[in-house]
């Protein structure tokens, strides 16, 4: 059976950047939000370390400075800029939805430094930020009378009328895993083709049973990266690049969908499934990493891709399928306050990072490519918006630098909804 809705507006994904849209859309519109499992498997309750904020007027050419300098200064200048000068507020108004940043005795936000950052300027709650910030926004969203909430609902298509955007094909089935597929050590890998496949096999569709055409003003795409195409990977399997795919097939503009970024640290596990990552922050407060005889290769700080290319480079000479992450630098109560999560995890493994170091190797992290969109979120299809991974407003440029995927994807998804609300009026 075919089934027909209308909206004013249809979300694709509930991780922080399609609630955010939600929550800033005008209440008199009506929203419909969909999600391919239920609301607690998005992406967006993995993120472990936090979410970065200027500190000051003079933090800004730091910040600046850094997010260029991990994207090889390949970041679209105009949206670094608009992410760090938006960053306050954002957290200002998180912290007002209830979001329980930790904090100093004094009421002073905790600071915290993860990798390539030259100074501590991440918010946290302890070593569950993302977590945090989604129920947060979650319980928010599902309070509000104009917005209704679908899971197990998967986008197939866009609905598309005189070249612009008018709702969604939606498919409602519980979510199939695709065959993943290997790693590509050097980060480049024809992302279009390995995801178009993947949906070609996870769309395929027998009979039109529970299709539902949904139609809407304007479409948000939040449909998250592509981690659960690949072997080693810290995304939930689910993120197959569905938007992507929908836009590509429709002429909507793509963008760098080579830069994936790859995280160095996640838990080595011989047993297959998703990778627990070992947030940045760990060796933003000491934790070095170690070769197979004890001895540290490299500077832990660095950006994301050069420490990921470094062990790489020392598993090979080694012959090794991984390298250690030896928390001794770390007081036990900074372990036990900052990661209470990681430490209970590799407890649960057989590790405790309180006394001995923990075997690591890196996985596909985040994706920083993808849908090409403007300044406020906007595709190149009319009324056709995609904000979070899925999209590419350029912030990141070729690597993204730890902790700004939480800014990015609250800070434009706000333009998204301020843009859509000022459309409507207009």
């Amino acid at each position: 059976m075919i089934e027909h809705v209308k909206y004013d507006v249809v979300i694709a994904g509930v991780g922080v950047s399609g609630l955010y849209t939600a929550l800033n859309l005008p209440r008199d519109k009506q929203i419909l939000m969909i999600c391919k499992e239920d609301m607690k498997s998005c992406d967006s309750m993995l993120a472990q370390g936090g979410i970065c904020v200027l500190r000051d007027e003079k933090d800004y050419d730091s910040f600046y400075e850094d997010t260029m300098r991990a994207g090889h200064y390949e970041n679209r200048k105009e949206s670094v800029d608009i992410m760090i000068r938006s960053s306050r507020d954002i957290i200002n108004d998180l912290q007002e939805l209830g979001v329980r940043f930790d904090k100093n005795e004094d009421g002073s936000l905790k600071y915290t430094k993860e990798g390539a950052h030259s100074k501590p300027r991440i918010c946290f709650h302890e070593d569950i930020t993302g977590k945090e910030i989604t129920e947060t926004l979650q319980c928010h969203v599902k309070t509000l009378p104009n917005i209704t909430i679908m899971e197990y609902t998967t986008m197939t298509d866009i609905l598309v009328e005189n070249g612009k955007c008018c709702g969604i094909v939606a498919k409602k089935t519980p979510f199939i895993p695709v065959q993943t597929v290997q790693q590509n050590e050097s980060q480049q890998t024809d992302v279009y083709e390995t995801v178009k496949k993947a949906a070609d096999e996870s769309f395929a569709e027998e009979n039109n049973d529970n299709l539902l055409y949904i139609f809407a003003k304007d479409t948000v795409l939040a449909t998250g990266g592509v981690g659960g195409l690949y072997e080693h990977s810290t995304n939930f399997r689910s993120l197959t690049g569905d938007g992507l795919v929908v836009a590509k097939k429709h002429g909507v503009e793509l963008e760098h969908l080579d830069y994936v970024q790859i995280h160095p640290t996640s838990l080595y596990r011989e047993t297959s499934g998703r990778s627990f990552l070992i947030s940045e922050s760990a060796r933003g407060e000491g934790a070095v990493l170690l070769n197979t005889k004890g001895e540290r290769f490299v500077d832990e700080l660095l950006p994301r891709d050069v420490v990921s290319e470094a062990i790489q480079k020392e598993m090979k000479r080694e012959g090794s399928h991984h390298v250690w992450l030896s928390f001794r630098n770390v007081p036990t109560e900074t372990i036990r306050e900052h990661f209470p999560h990681i430490y209970k995890t590799c407890l649960e493994a057989g590790y405790d990072i309180t006394q001995e170091p923990i075997p690591v190797v890196p996985a596909q992290h985040y994706f920083m490519g993808g849908i090409h969109v403007d300044r406020d979120s906007e595709t190149t299809m009319e009324h056709l918006y995609a904000v979070g991974e899925t999209s590419c407003n350029g912030v990141h440029g070729k690597n993204r630098l730890a902790s700004n995927s939480l800014l990015e994807s609250l800070v434009f998804a706000k333009r998204a909804a301020v843009k859509i609300a000022q459309t409507g009026k207009e």
